[in-house]
């Protein structure tokens, strides 16, 4: 895939990059037309970057900030890691943006600091790069613009924030105050960073906030400010707390490598996806704080590729910007609040350019990804997750028995409680509730698709077919191969939570499911594989007890029934749809159904495929022997390895 002329890289170096052919100065290149991109959408004094797109709920002022702060983390990691030697307009423009972003008569003046205002997020990108820029900008401003910024920044001192990774905001910009001789609260910083603690639950994993929320935000929130915030404290600064802090990151990073595939996609699950390369920011981090178990060349390869993913994929597009969306402009990929600029925390993906040139990070030869070395098998307990890839293919897979991104679940042993299981859960999220997720797919998360909610889950179907959710995720196994939950799931008018549980079986590159299923006398139980997208539409094909969807550059997914679906002639097909999948407009999901149920319970035994092969469903039933006797469901491999569900 050819890299977007209009970015003028330099030439690819394939002694030192054998696998990207990128150097530190395609980073630079990249960073410098990122920046040159926005400045026809700068407001006269430089305060406030006025993208286009769609506005988020804050208003426009606090987009227009938003477009700046998150830029001038872009900007300072460029001044800061060339040494200053940057083009000078570029120091210029944000120097001149704080003269006016703090002063109430420019008539572009950034909004006070409020509680739990969206001002608090972009104030900590603001106070990092002014740390990380000051012997080129903070200390070349004029007093009286000092006094203004840091004025602007008291509106944190005492300030509330939302309890999750806001409080590391107000960590780092009254650490920037203590910085800078200005009049900040101690106990605001040691409070922040005390409730991190609680949010740390081993294996160098945080949850976002109360519950089980892992995502991306665990590497560009959760390690990332704590350890900005010992930067900006210094040497005997931090109180010990960095320590810690570089100790989790390490254990996280030992893992992250995985989560990557061979052609630089992360996996594509959690909020906030527009960020993209930000997902980069763990990997820059350990390398900056000297705690990353990874060799040089593996950080540079993992990074480089990447962004090169992102690149070749019109990433920033043709204007120089970063859109709503993961490749082209997607709205459902974003939340409510997210602006045109939200795309912008992007920049924390450029956090490798403080390292100096000479670092050996910038200077080692590329080493392979895990996934292009062997296949890989990885369990994470703490999150609940599984990921296996595939060498042949580079394809990363994460199959989901953890994360929900919901409060905390009710102290509830079993559904006979008689309580409510999902008590205080929200609506299920596509980018949480689904059963697998990859680096080759996304789910259908449009909101017409979010009501048939076809793929990667396992639902009861209403007689009119409104299918059940997964809300909350209750996690039982996690361990090799194997990992498993329960969740709960209701149909219209009726109030009983009917249980699932699913088991899911890693072999090769399949995953195989099995499901234990409560469900009242009439309804269906419907199962969905991967969503397959592109720019055409993909290949469909079903037989008896499979299906199958191939786009046109050869990527399939395919399920295939192996036991208790007894849906006859209609109970296997391929559901199609336009518009509802962030990797490409027509979208296509293989799915099994049964027929109505007697009432009771059932189990279902499914194999999931996701490849580049060439897949044959009809011989991958031959593939698997199941036998059930009771609750014990026992898988028998061609290679003879044999698991118990």
């Amino acid at each position: 895939m050819a890299v977007a002329p209009h970015l003028h890289l330099p030439s690819t170096d394939r002694v030192l990059s054998s696998r990207t052919g990128w150097t530190r100065a395609h980073w630079e290149a990249t960073a410098d037309r990122m920046l040159d991109a926005l400045t026809p959408y700068a407001t006269p004094g430089f305060a406030q970057y006025r993208l286009p797109g769609r506005g988020s709920w804050s208003g426009v002022v606090s987009d227009g900030l938003e477009g700046f702060a998150r830029s001038f983390l872009l900007a300072a990691f460029r001044i800061a890691g060339a040494g200053g030697a940057v083009d000078p307009a570029l120091t210029e423009r944000y120097a001149a943006g704080l003269a006016a972003g703090t002063d109430p008569a420019s008539g572009e003046a950034w909004p006070r600091l409020t509680d739990c205002s969206q001002q608090m997020v972009e104030a900590a990108s603001v106070a990092v790069a002014l740390h990380e820029t000051r012997p080129w900008i903070w200390d070349r401003l004029d007093a009286k613009v000092q006094e203004r910024v840091v004025d602007w920044f008291s509106g944190f001192v005492g300030g509330r924030t939302w309890d999750n990774n806001w409080r590391l905001f107000q960590v780092v910009s009254e650490q920037f105050l203590a910085s800078v001789g200005a009049p900040y609260s101690a106990s605001d910083i040691e409070e922040g960073l005390d409730r991190i603690e609680d949010w740390y639950v081993g294996d160098g994993w945080y949850t976002d906030g109360d519950g089980r929320n892992f995502d991306y935000y665990i590497g560009w929130a959760m390690h990332l400010y704590p350890l900005l915030w010992a930067r900006i404290a210094g040497p005997g600064g931090d109180g010990g707390r960095a320590a810690a802090y570089r100790q989790r990151l390490s254990r996280f990073l030992e893992d992250y490598p995985h989560f990557f595939g061979a052609d630089g996609a992360p996996v594509h699950q959690g909020r906030s996806l527009t960020y993209r390369f930000a997902a980069l920011t763990p990997v820059w981090m350990g390398a900056l704080a000297d705690c990353t178990p990874l060799a040089p060349g593996l950080t540079r390869r993992l990074a480089s590729g990447t962004l090169r993913h992102f690149v070749e994929r019109g990433v920033p597009d043709e204007r120089g910007l970063l859109t709503l969306g993961w490749y082209d402009t997607f709205l459902p990929s974003t939340q409510p609040y997210s602006g045109p600029a939200s795309p912008y925390w992007a920049s924390k993906g450029f956090l490798g350019l403080l390292l100096p040139p000479d670092h050996e990070v910038w200077t080692a030869r590329e080493l392979p990804l895990p996934v292009e070395e062997s296949d890989t098998y990885t369990a994470l307990p703490t999150p609940g997750w599984l990921l296996h890839g595939t060498r042949h293919d580079g394809i990363v897979r994460l199959v989901n028995h953890g994360s929900d991104h919901n409060p905390p679940a009710p102290d509830l042993p079993a559904l006979e409680t008689g309580a409510d299981p999902d008590r205080g859960a929200g609506e299920d999220d596509p980018h949480y509730a689904k059963l697998a997720y990859s680096t080759a797919t996304a789910p259908e998360s449009a909101p017409h698709a979010l009501a048939r909610d076809v793929d990667n889950h396992l639902a009861l179907l209403a007689p009119d077919g409104t299918p059940s959710r997964r809300r909350r995720i209750h996690p039982l196994r996690c361990e090799d191969r194997v990992a498993a939950s329960w969740s709960a799931a209701r149909l219209p008018g009726d109030e009983h939570p009917y249980r699932i549980e699913t088991t899911s079986v890693l072999h090769g590159p399949w995953e195989i499911r099995v499901h234990r299923v409560e469900a009242p006398e009439g309804a269906m139980v419907r199962e969905g594989g991967h969503a397959v997208a592109h720019a055409q539409s993909p290949f469909a094909s079903s037989g008896p007890d499979w299906a199958l969807a191939r786009t046109p550059d050869g990527l399939s997914s395919a399920l295939v029934a192996l036991y208790g679906w007894d849906g006859g002639a209609d109970g296997a097909a391929v559901a199609r749809d336009v518009e509802s999948n962030a990797y490409g407009p027509h979208s296509a999901v293989p799915y099994l159904r049964s027929a109505p149920r007697a009432g009771g319970r059932s189990v279902h035994v499914s194999l999931v495929v996701l490849s580049r092969d060439s897949i044959h469903p009809e011989a991958l039933r031959t593939a698997v022997r199941v036998r059930v006797d009771g609750d014990a469901v026992v898988l028998t491999f061609l290679d003879g390895r044999t698991v118990e569900a």
